[in-house]
């Protein structure tokens, strides 16, 4: 990976301000989500300070900003953690934090802490599970039959090699037989080469198993992403697309119905839009949220059914997962943090998300 700015391509080097050597240093000093990207998605991006491609892995003074909203686990996690890194907080289907690393790092990323820190699992990078660290995942898996899914998270999985995920693999597998898995990845897109014909083999090896990929912008489909992609749709692997839905960089109709044509054309499922999760120091990439409802409005005129993904947000602070549409915001209200939002469950509970 790239973790100066001196190696990464001439023209991206040359637009980096003193201001963004200074904060990049800063973080690398301070312990905070540091700078990496891979040579190929930093290929991708522009050097202007507005690329979209730059800025999702750039990082920007604006993130040390104050932000009153911002919460060190935005999804609450912590609080449906059972046993060291398994979450279980929906009834069917509980998540593996295998891996703590990626191939460079997203600067809205939600896990941003986690991934930052020395602690749930170990900093030094790899795998969050030795063997014999497993054990009690396993166990609670085994002892759980309404469980019929696992995904498996982190960080990236597939930054560890294949022997090693495969391992995990056959090991969720024994715990919970027939249970579906969700392998949740970013690198086709940022590292297209790692997703290669022996790992699509060998992924293909655990079906009945769905990828969750995370793409936001239609520049991220390279020529080598999408072939690496066509390996595991050629395989019968369904690929669900995930996207964040981030100001300037995708908060517009026409720019994500672009995406998601593309992606209905390369056999991947539009699967979720996702509202902005409060992270710290992410609060400059936030749409509003009732500009987010007016975009998914358009985007409904735009596109045919099957390439529209659901527009979802995860209630901060450990709400779990609702979609947006007509009805859920309930009032407003005004909080020692700002104006907020007041969301409503199924349940009828009310959580509270930024109004601007």
């Amino acid at each position: 990976m790239i973790c100066s700015v001196d190696d990464l391509p001439p023209a991206l080097a040359a637009s980096v301000t003193p201001g963004e050597r200074d904060y990049i240093e800063g973080i690398r000093r301070g312990g905070a989500l540091p700078f990496a990207v891979t040579p190929h998605f930093a290929s991708l991006a522009g050097p202007g300070a507005d690329d979209p491609i730059r800025r999702q892995f750039f990082p920007d003074p604006r993130e040390a900003l104050p932000d009153p909203f911002a919460l060190d686990d935005p999804l609450g996690q912590a609080g449906h953690s059972p046993v060291a890194g398994l979450v279980h907080q929906y009834r069917d289907r509980a998540l593996l934090l295998a891996a703590k690393t990626c191939a460079g790092y997203c600067r809205h990323c939600f896990r941003r802490v986690w991934l930052s820190s020395g602690t749930a699992g170990g900093g030094t990078g790899g795998t969050c599970h030795q063997p014999a660290d497993l054990q009690p995942v396993l166990a609670y898996l085994a002892a759980r039959p309404e469980i019929t899914e696992i995904l498996v998270s982190g960080g990236d999985p597939l930054t560890l090699d294949n022997d090693r995920l495969a391992a995990i693999f056959r090991r969720l597998r024994a715990a919970r037989p027939g249970a579906a898995l969700r392998l949740c990845t970013r690198l086709p897109v940022t590292e297209p080469s790692r997703f290669d014909a022996a790992t699509a083999a060998m992924l293909a090896d655990f079906r009945p198993l769905r990828i969750s990929l995370h793409i936001n912008h239609p520049r991220e489909l390279s020529p080598e992403c999408t072939a690496a992609l066509a390996l595991c749709t050629g395989l019968g692997i369904p690929v669900l697309v995930q996207t964040v839905l981030m100001r300037s960089i995708n908060d517009d109709a026409t720019l994500l119905a672009d995406l998601f044509r593309r992606c209905i054309a390369l056999g991947l499922s539009p699967y979720y839009l996702f509202q902005m999760d409060l992270a710290p120091g992410t609060a400059h990439f936030r749409v509003p949220l009732r500009r987010g409802l007016a975009l998914h409005a358009e985007l409904r005129k735009l596109l045919p059914a099957p390439a529209i993904p659901a527009y979802a947000v995860d209630l901060p602070g450990g709400g779990g997962k609702i979609r947006l549409g007509d009805g859920v915001i309930a009032g407003e209200r005004v909080s020692a943090k700002g104006p907020e939002l007041v969301l409503r469950d199924g349940a009828g509970r009310d959580w509270f998300y930024p109004a601007e």
